[in-house]
């Protein structure tokens, strides 16, 4: 009897055991998390309240593509340059909402007003709480991303029709300074990487323009409005895509023979023709699906393509013509294509 007595306080002793082993584990994940998230925090103000300027390259497919960003904040003012460093020259300076795109060969700059805050490295477009709704979030390893220290923090979708995300952190300002686009397999579809990077004290000449002589070029206004979709609507989004953004814009069509030839050399640029297009966003606050709508005039063919994580799909309905773009994988795009509707006022 006594043996029992003394074998059952074992087993309750145990049992207790485990179960405070266990309690004390998810208290620890729960920390964990809430550290995860944290830094989600610091890498979206860090790019947003910080002065920085380094050069990146971007990675999608068989793309590479490399370009210098500085970010400057000076009292509410806030000024970007980014410069594409490969293929033609481009060059987009934005002064607060203002963006002014430089194209030398066409002697054209285009001003529009500055649609989403989402860009690298300001990538994260809801709270971090949000997001925990369809990723897991974790914190992954340390290491060293141009020659800084990092943490990373990994996103792990809870479903398939969104991408894993692994980012990379600067440990001491909090800066995203590596971001890994992640399929199924955990294998990298698309990726963004400083590959030198100064944080801190940032030359004001860094942000103007390279073209300091634009006499006679063209200025032309991409001039996009607020509109009501309400006739579109979306049955079938993926779990925590909600609608940001509806609006219209001028999509301008240059013809292939301006920037070539002899007119082109003389500088005579054969008018531009545009078209309205419409745009209805859905984002989970990290990735974004966009749904094009234009009317069906042109002959087109229905089709499917993928160039990196983006996937892009071309379907005709009714009198419209849709293209469906995301960085999501195709069965988003797909489920997202097959349940657009159209009901006429």
């Amino acid at each position: 009897m006594r043996q029992t007595h003394v074998l059952l306080k074992f087993v309750v002793a145990l049992s207790t055991l485990v179960a405070l082993s266990a309690f004390a584990g998810s208290g620890d994940t729960s920390a964990e998390q809430r550290e995860a998230q944290a830094w989600l925090n610091k890498i979206q103000t860090a790019a947003q309240r910080l002065n920085y300027s380094g050069t990146f390259v971007y990675q999608q497919g068989n793309q590479v593509r490399t370009s210098r960003i500085t970010h400057l904040i000076d009292g509410k003012n806030e000024t970007e340059k980014l410069e594409i460093l490969d293929g033609k020259p481009r060059e987009y300076i934005r002064n607060n909402e203002e963006i002014i795109c430089y194209v030398p060969e066409a002697k054209t700059l285009v001003v529009e007003k500055r649609v989403t805050h989402d860009i690298f490295p300001a990538i994260l477009a809801a709270s971090p709480s949000d997001l925990a709704q369809t990723y897991q979030i974790r914190n992954g390893e340390a290491g060293r991303v141009a020659g800084h220290d990092c943490q990373s923090i990994v996103l792990e979708p809870k479903d398939n029709l969104r991408y894993g995300y692994k980012l990379w952190a600067e440990k001491s300002s909090g800066l995203l300074l590596r971001a890994q686009t992640l399929n199924e397999k955990h294998e990298i579809v698309e990726q963004i990487s400083f590959t030198h990077i100064a944080i801190g004290n940032v030359d004001r000449s860094r942000v103007k323009s390279s073209f300091v002589n634009t006499n006679g070029w063209r200025v032309e206004n991409a001039l996009t409005s607020q509109a009501s979709l309400s006739g579109w609507t979306v049955k079938s989004l993926p779990p925590g895509f909600k609608k940001i953004r509806e609006v219209n814009r001028l999509v301008s069509d240059q013809p292939a023979a301006a920037s070539s030839g002899a007119a082109g050399a003389q500088g005579n640029h054969a008018p531009a023709t545009q078209r309205e297009v419409s745009q209805i966003v859905f984002s989970d606050g990290l990735a974004a699906i966009s749904v094009f709508i234009e009317p069906g005039t042109q002959s087109r063919t229905e089709g499917f393509m993928q160039q990196g994580a983006m996937n892009i799909m071309g379907k005709r309905q009714g009198d419209f013509w849709l293209t469906i773009v995301g960085e999501v994988p195709s069965a988003a795009i797909k489920q997202v294509a097959n349940s657009i509707e159209f009901s006429p006022k």
